[in-house]
């Protein structure tokens, strides 16, 4: 379907890879509970804005690679597959709290216009331009890797899946914010099993 195989997979771990604590869901979380849920939705609106910046950039990017070369496909491949399994193995090894001084602080000092916070925040996240350049080409039949529109229909769907999970957040942000703190280890937890979902991918598209 438009260039897409394995398409259920993708979604499966594209929520793990979403829920997995990290700057953009303190973000949220911070301006739910701080400024109310239409902050909260306003800012996860942002975040996922900067989502589709990221899938266009490394869209064309990717493009203009595989263009210049027939074997590009194959080192993206398994360029990936070792990117999947290095994230994978530090996420798993992850043991800091989903509420650390360090996080909160920089979501703190983001700017008070709250889409642009979002927006900004993630944006400026090399890691998210990375992930995305390792990730999305293992659910692009091969014949259409030098289209972007398969990059572009799997970006679109990571956000759309990503506003439903922050909208989620911002509903429940005070219950949700409450188990996390009062329970610190469910935040390393969810590192951990998001870990071994990468590691796993990856082993499955480096010996697949």
């Amino acid at each position: 379907m438009f260039g897409i195989e394995n398409f259920m997979t993708f979604m499966v771990t594209a929520l793990f890879f979403i829920m997995t604590p990290g700057i953009d869901t303190v973000f949220v979380l911070n301006k739910s509970i701080g400024q109310g849920r239409k902050s909260g939705i306003v800012s996860a609106m942002g975040v996922n804005t900067g989502i589709l910046t990221h899938t266009f950039l490394s869209a064309i990017g990717l493009t203009v690679l595989i263009a210049k070369s027939a074997i590009a496909f194959m080192v993206i491949k398994y360029i990936g597959a070792v990117y999947l399994v290095y994230i994978g193995i530090k996420k798993y090894r992850d043991t800091s709290a989903l509420f650390t001084e360090n996080v909160i602080k920089k979501a703190e000092n983001s700017s008070k216009n709250d889409f642009w916070s979002g927006f900004l925040t993630n944006s400026l996240n090399p890691k998210v331009a990375l992930f995305f350049l390792a990730f999305f080409p293992q659910f692009i039949i091969p014949s259409k890797i030098e289209d972007p529109i398969p990059f572009i229909l799997l970006g679109i769907t990571f956000a759309v899946i990503g506003v439903v999970w922050y909208v989620t957040l911002t509903m429940f942000a005070s219950t949700f914010s409450t188990k996390i703190i009062g329970h610190p280890k469910s935040g390393i937890w969810l590192n951990k099993i998001s870990g071994f979902v990468f590691v796993l991918m990856g082993l499955q598209i480096a010996f697949g």
